[in-house]
């Protein structure tokens, strides 16, 4: 596979799942995705937990081989009401509780969280990275049903994932930033409003993005930052019949009522 990859062009394949479904491509994205951090000097981080790949509110990208034997890279979506919170809330919640209100008024309609991505060195300089894996996560999220998504951004991710309408929410932590995850790190929590609309989202970041809805199975991608590279796009969910975001819902909400956190509040509406 090493030698595939270094061909004059590549060849992959950028396919979602449901995490529950493929527990062994999840091994694979979380020794691609720890390999990665421990390359740049992180070796905690929430989002790279391994609890995901068995919550049923969990749906990634990968970036494989044609064969499937080799994942390059991947990110995923989490919805709110899954079996663990979502990791926003893990990573802030300490520093300030206010995260596990703001998800649960959002949650009341359907909200998730795109997180977890990383490329491998092997594909380095040919855009697969984070603007393509944020595209493919927001196309994704409609099919899911989620009607809005947060992030936790490194400073990188933050214009990337502001060109796909997302905004800053300054009314968490420092204005909208933590330390997070080092204290010589800075993380910034963003929200997408209207997952479906996309209204103010850059124009070339919004056609790509529909242009994935409306071809989930069948677009192909053969040069990207004018370098050749055969992308197949497989983004239609397998079994996405046995998924119902009403459950994830109701158990956001329980979640919450339950929880010390609970005091009556306006909740978030469109």
């Amino acid at each position: 596979m090493q030698d595939d990859i270094k061909k004059e062009k590549p060849e992959v394949r950028m396919r979602a799942y449901r995490a529950i479904d493929e527990p062994e491509t999840c091994e694979k994205f979380i020794k691609g995705h720890a390999d990665v951090l421990t390359s740049i000097g992180i070796t905690r981080v929430t989002s790279s937990k391994n609890g995901w790949a068995t919550n049923p509110a969990v749906f990634v990208i990968i970036v494989e081989s044609l064969d499937g034997k080799k994942v390059y890279g991947g990110a995923r979506v989490h919805v709110s009401g899954g079996s663990e919170p979502l990791p926003i809330e893990e990573a802030t919640g300490k520093m300030d509780p206010g995260i596990y209100e703001l998800v649960w008024a959002y949650a009341q309609h359907g909200t998730g969280e795109i997180c977890g991505l990383w490329n491998s060195n092997e594909l380095a300089g040919y855009g697969i990275g984070t603007p393509l894996l944020i595209r493919t996560l927001i196309a994704i999220s409609s099919e899911i049903g989620v009607k809005s998504l947060f992030a936790l951004c490194a400073p990188y991710t933050v214009k990337p994932v502001v060109n796909c309408d997302m905004e800053l929410v300054d009314s968490i932590g420092n204005n909208g930033t933590f330390y997070y995850p080092k204290l010589d790190l800075v993380a910034t929590v963003m929200v997408l409003n209207d997952v479906a609309a996309l209204s103010k989202a850059r124009e070339d970041d919004k056609l790509a993005i529909f242009e994935m809805r409306a071809n989930p199975g069948n677009l192909k991608i053969n040069e990207l930052k004018n370098k050749e590279i055969s992308i197949d796009f497989q983004l239609n969910i397998p079994n996405l019949d046995q998924w119902d975001l009403s459950q994830a819902i109701d158990t956001a909400n329980e979640t919450f009522l339950m929880s010390e956190l609970f005091s009556p509040v306006e909740v978030y509406s469109e």
